[in-house]
C-alpha cells in the first residue's frame, strides 16, 4: 500500500514506474488483454537491452509473444524484422496474425508458393527462403534488425535441420536473433553455442505449462488417472507423483492373465465362480472404439479433442466409423455455419473436382463436427479443418503426428491410441519428446481451466513406462548439420576455402562434437589405469604371458578369417548359381522369410548396387523376382541364398500374368504347387574345413605348445586377465579413434566435397567457375545431379510437360518402395532423358564413393526416384484431376505437395539454366505455368 511507504520509497517506486512507461515493452503489454508471464517479460527486457534470446518453453505457453515483441521493436526503431517458420502453413498462419495487428501494408509473406509485399518492414518466411537470401546477398537484408526463428528445435531434423544452422552462422552481426524452441533438456548448451556465434545471448527456460495437464488411461468404461496425486499440475510444483496403484493392479492382472475362449469347454476343470469372475473382469476391460471414446468425452465435457493416430488411412477410417455410428456433435445452427464457411473457402474449386476429392463425404463429417487432418489431404481442406476447429465448429479431429508440429490448433483433450508408431523403418515406441509434443496440444490458454491427455488401454500397456514418458518433459537438441554441394560453392564464393572451413567449424554440430570429446578423454584416462591393473594380473613367473596371449589370439583370428573366407566362397558360388536362373525356373529358396518353393519371374539385375543408398543396400549378385507358393511376389536378395541354388523344374509363365493381381498370383501359385510341390530339394553337402589343412594354424599351435607359459598351472587364470586386458586395450583404441574422428569432422567432410567439386570443375582453388555459379542457384537434395544435367544438356529439346516429368525425379521420394513393378514413364524424349539422369547419377555415385562421401552420414546424392514422373507429365499435359489421381494412386494432398516441390525446383532451373542457345529456361517457366493450375493453384494460401 502506497500510504505505508516512506517518502523515499514512494519516490523510488514512482521513478521505477516512469522508467517502465518509457520502455517499448509498456505500450506492447497494453496490446494484450492478458498479463504477460514472468518468462515472457524477462525475454522481452533482454531483447530491449540489445541481447539475443533463446526461449525454451512448452507448447502453448505463449513463447511467440517474444517473437511478436521483436516485431514491435523493429517497427518502433524503423528497422526490419524477418519472422521465420519451418513450414508454410505456420508462415501463412503467422502472416494472417500479424496483418490483423499491423495492417497488410506493413507485413509481407515469402514462401515457396507465395510472394506478398516482400519489401515490407515485417516479412514472414520459411527458413529456407532466408537461407537463400543470405547466400544471394539479397538487397532485402538491408536495414534488417531482428530475425525470429520460430520452432528453432527443427535444427534436429535430419533432412532440413542444416538450414537453421546456416542462417544462424551467416546472419550479419548487427542482426539480433530471437530463437523460440520447445522445452529441450540441453537449452543451456544450445545457448552457449549461440553466445559463441551470435554474441551476448540470454537463455530463458520455462518448464511451467500455462494450463495444468492431467494424464489419464481409458480402459473399458473407466477413466483412470495415471498418477495417484498430481499436485505439480504438469510441471508447476515439485512434489513427486506416484503411479496410480489401481492402474498398476489392472496392468498386472490383464498382462499376466491369458484368457482363451476355448477355456469354456474345460467343464469341471474351471469352477463356475472363476468363470463368473473372469466374465465380470472382461466386461470392464477393453480398448474402447473410436466413436465410443468421443461420446464418452462429449458426455464429460472434454471436447474438443484431437485423437492422434499414426496412420493416414486410420484417420480416414476413424471418421467413417464415427459417421456409421451416427455420431453428431453439432446442432442445426452450427451445421449451417459449417456449410457456409466450407462453401466460401472452397468456392474456387471446380465442381468436377469436388467428387474426385471426396468433398461431399468430407463436408458431411464436418457438419457433424468430425474431421481428419493429415498430410495426404488437400491443403485447402486441412486449412478449413483448422479454422473450424479453432472456431469450435469441429469438435473431434483424428490426426497424424504432423499436426503437432507448430500449427496453432489447441484442444481441451488429446487422445493417443497407441504409444508405438512406424518410423519409416520399423514400429518403435514414441519418445518422451514426441509424447510431450503431442500432449502439449491439450489445454487452451484463456479457455480451459485444465487440459487432459488420454491414452487408450492396450494389452501390454506398462503404466510405469507411460509415467516415464509423461514425466520426462524434455528431449535433447541434436544438430543434424552437414555440408552440401550447394553450401560449399556458396561459401567458397563468399569467403574462400580457408574462411569457409573456419565458419563450418563454428557449427552447433562441431560444438557438440568437441564437447563430447571431453567425456571420452576422461574415459581413456580411466581405461589406462585399468590396463595397468590387468597387466599385473596376467604376469606369469614362467615367461612373457602377453606374448603367449598374442599367439592364442592370432590362432583364433586365423580360424575366424578362414571361416569368413569359406562363407564368402559359398556366397560367390550361390551368386554364380543365381546368374544362371531364367524366367520360369522353379527353385527352392533355402532360408529366410520366404523359404520354400518359388517360381522365378525375373532373374534380377547384374552384380552391383540397385539404388543410391550406399551403406544400406549392397548387393553382390542378382536379385531374382519370384512368386512363392504362398502367392507372394517378392524380390529376393543374396542373403536368402547362403548355398547355391539350381532349377528343380521349368514352368511357362502366362503372358497375361500380372504380379499386382491377386487372382493372377493365386492361379500361378496353384500351378506351381501342382507342378513341383512333390519335389524334395537335395541337401547341400558341407565341404571340408580349410582350417584342417592350413599351415599357419599348424605353426601357431606348435608355438603355443612350445611356449613356457603353456605349462603354467595358473595359465587359464592368467589368460582371463589377458583377455580382459586385450578387450580394454581395444576399447581404449576405439575411444582414441573416436576422439580423432570427432575433431574437425564437419571441416573434413567439407574438404572431401570441395575435392569432388574441384574434380568436376565447379571450383578452382578459391575461384567458383561458371559451373559452380550455376550450382549455387540450385537448392535441393539432388543439387549436383541437377547441375550436371544442365551442363550435359540432358533436358534440351524437351517439352514443358516432359521437363516437368524429369524434374519430378529430383524431388520425389516414394513413401514405400515397390520392387515388383517399374514406374510408368512418358515415352519418347522424356524416357530417354530420365534414363540419362539415372546414368549421370550412377557416375556421381561412384565418384562420391571414391571421395569417401557417404550418404549414410547425410551427405551425397540419393538415386532419383521416377515414381512421380508420369503424374507430373499428365498434369502438365492438362489431363483431368480424376484421371491423374486415379493413375497415380496417390492422395490429393501428396499430389499437390509434390507438384509444388517440382514447381519450386523448376523455378531454380529457370534461373540457373543457360540464357543463350538453350530452351530449358523458357520451358521450365512454361512447365511451372502448366503445373500451377486447378488444385495445385487454388491450394496456395496467402
Amino acid at each position: 500500500m502506497t500510504e505505508d511507504l516512506t517518502p523515499a520509497q514512494a519516490y523510488a517506486a514512482a521513478l521505477a514506474r516512469n522508467a517502465e512507461q518509457a520502455t517499448a515493452l509498456a505500450p506492447f503489454r497494453e496490446m494484450y488483454e492478458f498479463g504477460l508471464d514472468p518468462f515472457q517479460i524477462e525475454a522481452c527486457k533482454a531483447l530491449e537491452a540489445g541481447k539475443g534470446v533463446l526461449v525454451a518453453a512448452p507448447t502453448g505457453s505463449g513463447k511467440t509473444i517474444v517473437g511478436e515483441f521483436a516485431v514491435h521493436l523493429a517497427l518502433t526503431q524503423g528497422r526490419k524484422c524477418f519472422y521465420t517458420t519451418p513450414i508454410k502453413a505456420l508462415s501463412n498462419q503467422k502472416y494472417a496474425d500479424l496483418v490483423k495487428r499491423y495492417g497488410a501494408d506493413k507485413v509481407g509473406l515469402l514462401t515457396g508458393d507465395n510472394s506478398v509485399n516482400g519489401d515490407a518492414p515485417i516479412v514472414v518466411m520459411t527458413t529456407e527462403v532466408l537461407r537463400n537470401m543470405l547466400y544471394a546477398g539479397s538487397q532485402a537484408l538491408s536495414g534488417l534488425g531482428y530475425v525470429v526463428m520460430d520452432e528453432v528445435h527443427y535444427l534436429s531434423d535430419r533432412f532440413r535441420g542444416a538450414v537453421w544452422e546456416e542462417v544462424i552462422i551467416h546472419l550479419p552481426e548487427s542482426v539480433t536473433l530471437v530463437s523460440l524452441s520447445a522445452t529441450v533438456s540441453n537449452a543451456e548448451e544450445f545457448g552457449d553455442w549461440l553466445d559463441t556465434v551470435r554474441g551476448d545471448t540470454e537463455v530463458i527456460v520455462s518448464e511451467s505449462r500455462p494450463v495444468p495437464l492431467w494424464q489419464h488411461v481409458l480402459a473399458g468404461r473407466r477413466m483412470y488417472d495415471l498418477f495417484e496425486e498430481e499436485t505439480d499440475h504438469g510441471g508447476r510444483g515439485a512434489s513427486r507423483r506416484e503411479v496410480n496403484p489401481d492402474l498398476l493392479r489392472l496392468a498386472r492382472t490383464e498382462n499376466t492373465r491369458t484368457y482363451n475362449p476355448r477355456d469354456r469347454r474345460r467343464g469341471k476343470m474351471v469352477r463356475e465362480a472363476d468363470r463368473e469372475r473372469e466374465r465380470r473382469q472382461r466386461s470392464r476391460i477393453w480398448t474402447p472404439g473410436r466413436p465410443e471414446v468421443i461420446e464418452r468425452l462429449d458426455a464429460e465435457g472434454l471436447l474438443p479433442a484431437i485423437t492422434f493416430i499414426f496412420s493416414r488411412a486410420a484417420c480416414e477410417a476413424a471418421v467413417q466409423q464415427c459417421l456409421y455410428a451416427g455420431l453428431r456433435l453439432n446442432d442445426d445452427e452450427a451445421r449451417l455455419r459449417v456449410r457456409e464457411i466450407v462453401e466460401a473457402r472452397t468456392a474456387a474449386i471446380p465442381t468436377e473436382d469436388l467428387h474426385v476429392l471426396g468433398y461431399y463425404e468430407w463436408l458431411e463429417a464436418l457438419e457433424r463436427g468430425i474431421a481428419a487432418h493429415h498430410a495426404g489431404m488437400l491443403p485447402t481442406f486441412k486449412e478449413v479443418v483448422e479454422e473450424l476447429f479453432v472456431r469450435g465448429l469441429v469438435k473431434a479431429v483424428f490426426a497424424t503426428e504432423t499436426l503437432a508440429l507448430g500449427i496453432n490448433m489447441p484442444a481441451r483433450t488429446v487422445i493417443l491410441e497407441k504409444l508405438v508408431k512406424w518410423n519409416g523403418e520399423q514400429h518403435a515406441d514414441i519418445t518422451p519428446g514426441e509424447y510431450t509434443q503431442l500432449t502439449g496440444r491439450a489445454g487452451r490458454r484463456g479457455i480451459d481451466v485444465e487440459g487432459h491427455a488420454v491414452v487408450l488401454w492396450q494389452r501390454g500397456l506398462d503404466p510405469d513406462h507411460l509415467a516415464g514418458l509423461a514425466g520426462t518433459r524434455t528431449y535433447p537438441l541434436r544438430s543434424s548439420f552437414r555440408p552440401s554441394y550447394n553450401m560449399a560453392v556458396n561459401l567458397v564464393d563468399q569467403f574462400g576455402r580457408h574462411r569457409s572451413r573456419e565458419l563450418l567449424e563454428t557449427s552447433f554440430a562441431q560444438f557438440q562434437a568437441d564437447r563430447s570429446v571431453v567425456g571420452i578423454s576422461r574415459q581413456v584416462q580411466r581405461n589406462e589405469e585399468g590396463l595397468d591393473g590387468y597387466r599385473e594380473g596376467m604376469t606369469c613367473h614362467l615367461g612373457d604371458f602377453e606374448e603367449y596371449a598374442r599367439l592364442r589370439r592370432d590362432l583364433k583370428d586365423r580360424e575366424t578369417e578362414l571361416a569368413r573366407q569359406g562363407a564368402a566362397q559359398r556366397r560367390a558360388q550361390a551368386a554364380s548359381s543365381l546368374e544362371k536362373l531364367k524366367p520360369g525356373d522353379v527353385i527352392h529358396v533355402p532360408t529366410g522369410k520366404f523359404a520354400g518353393l518359388a517360381l522365378v519371374l525375373d532373374p534380377g539385375i547384374p552384380a552391383g548396387r540397385t539404388n543410391g543408398h550406399r551403406g544400406f543396400e549392397h548387393h553382390d549378385g542378382p536379385r531374382p523376382l519370384v512368386l512363392t507358393a504362398e502367392r507372394q511376389v517378392k524380390r529376393l536378395a543374396s542373403i536368402d541364398f547362403p548355398v547355391p541354388v539350381e532349377a528343380l523344374e521349368r514352368m511357362r509363365i502366362p503372358k497375361s500374368f500380372n504380379p499386382r493381381s491377386p487372382q493372377s498370383r493365386r492361379d500361378l501359385a496353384s500351378a506351381l504347387r501342382s507342378k513341383a510341390g512333390h519335389i524334395n530339394p537335395e541337401r547341400h553337402q558341407r565341404q571340408r574345413s580349410a582350417a584342417a589343412d592350413d599351415r599357419e594354424i599348424a605353426r601357431l599351435r606348435t608355438e603355443i605348445r612350445a611356449h613356457p607359459c603353456h605349462g603354467c598351472d595358473e595359465r587359464e587364470d592368467h589368460a582371463r586377465w589377458a583377455e580382459r586386458y586385450h578387450r580394454l586395450q581395444r576399447d581404449t583404441q576405439q575411444l582414441e579413434r573416436r576422439i580423432e574422428g570427432r575433431t574437425n569432422t564437419i571441416a573434413r567432410t567439407f574438404d572431401r566435397i570441395v575435392a569432388l567439386l574441384t574434380e568436376l570443375d565447379y571450383l578452382r582453388g578459391d575461384e567458383v567457375t561458371d559451373n559452380g555459379k550455376r550450382l549455387a542457384r540450385l537448392y535441393g537434395e539432388l543439387d549436383l545431379l541437377a547441375s550436371e544435367c544442365l551442363r550435359d544438356g540432358v533436358w534440351e529439346g524437351l517439352t514443358p510437360a516432359e521437363l516437368a516429368a524429369c524434374v519430378s525425379a529430383l524431388v520425389f521420394e516414394a513413401r514405400q518402395s515397390d520392387d515388383a513393378v517399374a514406374p510408368k514413364l512418358p515415352a519418347g524424349n522424356a524416357k530417354a532423358a530420365l534414363g540419362e539422369m539415372v546414368r549421370i547419377w550412377g557416375r556421381l555415385d561412384a565418384l562420391e564413393e571414391d571421395f569417401k562421401i557417404n550418404q549414410a552420414e547425410g551427405v551425397g546424392q540419393r538415386e532419383p526416384d521416377l515414381g512421380f514422373a508420369w503424374a507430373a507429365y499428365q498434369w502438365a499435359s492438362d489431363k483431368s484431376l480424376d484421371e491423374v489421381l486415379r493413375e497415380a494412386e496417390m492422395p490429393a494432398g501428396d499430389f499437390v505437395r509434390w507438384c509444388k516441390q517440382v514447381i519450386d525446383v523448376l523455378g531454380q532451373i529457370a534461373a540457373a539454366a543457360p540464357k543463350e542457345n538453350s530452351t530449358v529456361a523458357k520451358n521450365a517457366r512454361k512447365a511451372v505455368d502448366a503445373l500451377l493450375r486447378g488444385v495445385v493453384a487454388y491450394s496456395s494460401v496467402g
